[in-house]
């Protein structure tokens, strides 16, 4: 009985030994932040051209990993400067007020496979509330070339809100209040 609780704990410190946690910054040159939204009849694509932030992976569970980003307002560009200098604005980002948005998730969920749900808080122009993207783990790799002596992480993954439940609701009926976010990630760690 005894050589069985020394080998159970013997075995469950291994497996503990072999769990490890493993922060990745997202690397900004190899990732993005996408959206769409409804302008009259078709939908007007953007994007956010900086951010940072990092992924922290569990590598024995994936379900207690987390993630963090800001992401400049600014940057937001839909390749037409007019429309960007108006989002810039108190009617849309207020840029001068809120510099940033962030992501930070609170529950990792496995669906299945690669695939999880992500539930965090998204926060826009100072107003926090919980959005849940759906998320493909792309793999990981040891980098070459330019990127030897690092670990690469890929994740891609997306989710819709509504605009005006953070009080992005101007431009009426002629722009569309669903949002469709989409994100693409690659972390680099050195090893």
């Amino acid at each position: 009985m005894k050589k069985a609780i020394l080998f159970t704990l013997g075995l469950f410190s291994a497996l503990s030994l072999s769990a490890e946690t493993v922060t990745y910054d997202i690397d900004p040159a190899h990732s993005g932040v996408n959206f769409a939204v409804r302008h009259f009849v078709n939908d007007v694509n953007g994007s956010f051209g900086e951010f940072d932030g990092t992924v922290t992976v569990d590598t024995a569970d994936m379900t207690k990993s987390s993630t963090k980003a800001t992401i400049k307002t600014k940057s937001v560009d839909t390749n037409n400067g007019k429309r960007d200098g108006h989002l810039q604005t108190d009617d849309y980002f207020a840029v001068a007020k809120f510099p940033e948005m962030t992501f930070e998730s609170t529950k990792w969920e496995k669906v299945s496979g690669d695939t999880y749900k992500v539930t965090g808080n998204l926060t826009i122009l100072g107003v926090t509330k919980p959005v849940t993207m759906d998320v493909d783990f792309l793999g990981k790799v040891d980098g070459t070339g330019h990127y030897s002596g690092m670990e690469i992480i890929g994740f891609k993954g997306g989710t819709k809100i509504k605009r005006s439940e953070w009080g992005l609701d101007a431009g009426g009926p002629i722009v569309g209040d669903d949002v469709e976010i989409s994100v693409s990630v690659q972390g680099h760690r050195k090893k």
